[in-house]
């Protein structure tokens, strides 16, 4: 009788482990479905960066990773911000072939919008007012899309071979964007970089490795306050 009642007891403790052990399991299984629901969260919680610009912003003659906005990204992984560079470069563009292609590059959302054009129009001689109604028109497709946008724009400037009247009037182009837009400005973006030889190619015009480093340096100062 003692021993029927021992074997009861103990089958009886078995079950009550099992269902221990059971619901110990559940509770891992609701801890890492949390885990995972985090990190999803967390992935989805990136914002994303676009550079839209020319062959300067696409690093042209140079491994995808030397590229400035490469290097933006790095600089973002390294001091761990929830931010995605997306590099919208593309070689040759103009302010108008700009214009066509915005809209593309808009089906993702974009927290922050660095424009990087009009450098073309200028090496081609384009009338200014045209160059300047193709960036507004860009400027404002993106704010329709995305109105709380945060936006910087890069300047850039012309050799002097191009006229006095030409080149001013096309350096006024990025500042006078800027404060109309509320536009963080990037005063130059080839600054301590355009016209030295051993920062660019033998192009003359697309930088180095070397020189992309301090491309990203110009940038980083402008767009650092706006993460």
């Amino acid at each position: 009788m003692l021993r029927k009642r021992f074997i009861g007891l103990f089958v009886l403790a078995l079950m009550f482990a099992a269902c221990g052990n059971g619901k110990s399991s559940d509770n891992d299984q609701k801890t890492l479905d949390s885990t995972d629901q985090k990190k999803s969260a967390t992935t989805t919680e990136k914002k994303n960066i676009l550079f839209f610009g020319t062959s300067l912003t696409a690093g042209y003659g140079l491994d995808p990773t030397e590229a400035f906005p490469a290097l933006i990204q790095n600089r973002i992984d390294s001091l761990n911000l929830p931010y995605n560079v997306i590099n919208g470069g593309l070689s040759g563009e103009t302010s108008a072939a700009g214009k066509g292609r915005i809209n593309w590059l808009l089906k993702q959302p974009i927290d922050i919008f660095v424009l990087e054009l009009g450098a073309n129009d200028g090496l081609r001689g384009l009338p200014v007012k045209q160059t300047i109604k193709n960036l507004q028109d860009i400027i404002d497709t993106v704010k329709t899309k995305y109105p709380n946008v945060k936006m910087v724009i890069a300047g850039m400037q012309m050799p002097p071979s191009m006229g006095a009247k030409y080149t001013n009037d096309f350096k006024n182009i990025f500042p006078d964007l800027a404060s109309k837009n509320d536009m963080a400005l990037i005063p130059f973006l080839l600054d301590k970089v355009g016209g030295i030889p051993k920062l660019n190619q033998d192009d003359g015009i697309h930088p180095t490795a070397e020189g992309d480093k301090i491309l990203a340096e110009n940038v980083w100062v402008v767009l650092k306050p706006l993460l």
